[in-house]
C-alpha cells in the first residue's frame, strides 16, 4: 500500500518554501499557494498530490522491470542517491552529468565497456602483465571513470524513465531526456518549468529535509513494489 506524508509532516519538512518572487517561474503558479516575505509558498496539497502521482508510476514501473535513472548532483543528496539506487537497484548520477550520457548513447556504451573491461583487470589480476608505469596511468583512469561512471555502469540501455531532484541544477540531464521523449519525474521548485516534467512534485528542492522526506518516499514506494514483483515470479 502506498502511504504519502500528509500536509502537516511536508510542512515541517520545508516542502513548502519555494523562491524568492523575482526567480520564479509563471508557469509554476498553478502549485504556488501565495507569497510570505517575499518567498513563494507551494500548496502542499499540490504538492502531496504530485508525490502520490509519481510514486504510483515508477511504482508500475520498477514492477515491470524497467531501468529508472535517478539524477542529483547537489551535494547534500549524494548519500540519499546512492542509497536508493542500490536498494532499488536503479542507476544513478550524483557526480557532474556527462553530456550524451543519453543522447550521445551508442557511443556512451563503448565508453562503459571499457570501463568494466579495466574494473575487471584490475580484479582479476590481468593488469599485471603491463609495466608499473603502464600500471599507475591505468589506475589515475580507473579512478576518473569510477567517479564519472559507476552509478551507471550496469545500465544496458536507455533508461525507460528519469528522475531528478534539481531541473534547474541538471537541466542538461533534463534536455537530453526531453529531446528523445523519456519520460521525467521528480522535484519542480517554483523556478523551474513544470511543462520540462511528465509528472512533478512542486516542492522545494533546496532543503535537505525536503529532498529527504520525497526520496524516502520514492524509496519505500518503490521497494514495496520491488519485493511484490520478487515475491511473484
Amino acid at each position: 500500500m502506498l502511504t504519502v506524508p500528509t500536509e502537516k509532516e511536508l510542512l515541517a519538512s520545508s516542502c513548502h518554501i519555494g523562491h524568492r518572487k523575482e526567480k520564479w517561474n509563471p508557469r509554476m503558479a498553478p502549485y504556488l499557494y501565495g507569497i510570505q516575505r517575499g518567498i513563494h509558498v507551494f500548496d502542499l496539497t499540490r504538492t502531496r498530490e504530485g508525490l502520490q502521482q509519481v510514486c504510483m508510476v515508477l511504482q508500475k514501473l520498477q514492477a515491470e522491470g524497467k531501468t529508472i535513472l535517478f539524477v542529483s548532483t547537489k551535494q547534500q543528496t549524494i548519500p540519499l542517491i546512492e542509497d536508493l539506487g542500490k536498494t532499488l537497484g536503479q542507476p544513478t548520477v550524483t557526480k557532474k552529468w556527462i553530456p550524451g550520457l543519453l543522447t550521445n548513447w551508442s557511443n556512451m556504451k563503448r565508453r562503459l565497456k571499457y570501463y568494466l573491461d579495466l574494473q575487471r583487470s584490475f580484479q582479476t589480476g590481468e593488469v599485471e602483465k603491463y609495466t608499473k608505469k603502464e600500471q599507475t596511468q591505468l589506475r589515475k583512469k580507473l579512478t576518473k571513470l569510477d567517479a564519472a561512471l559507476s552509478g551507471v555502469s550496469q545500465m544496458t540501455q536507455l533508461p525507460d524513465a528519469v528522475v531528478v531532484v534539481d531541473a534547474v541544477r541538471d537541466i542538461v540531464a533534463v534536455r537530453e531526456a526531453r529531446k528523445l521523449n523519456i519520460p521525467l519525474y521528480g522535484i519542480c521548485d517554483s523556478n523551474a518549468d513544470p511543462k520540462d516534467f511528465t509528472l512533478c512534485i512542486p516542492a522545494n528542492d533546496d532543503a535537505v529535509k525536503s529532498v529527504t522526506i520525497i526520496l524516502k518516499t520514492i524509496s519505500a514506494a518503490l521497494s514495496e513494489s520491488k519485493k511484490k514483483a520478487t515475491s511473484e515470479e
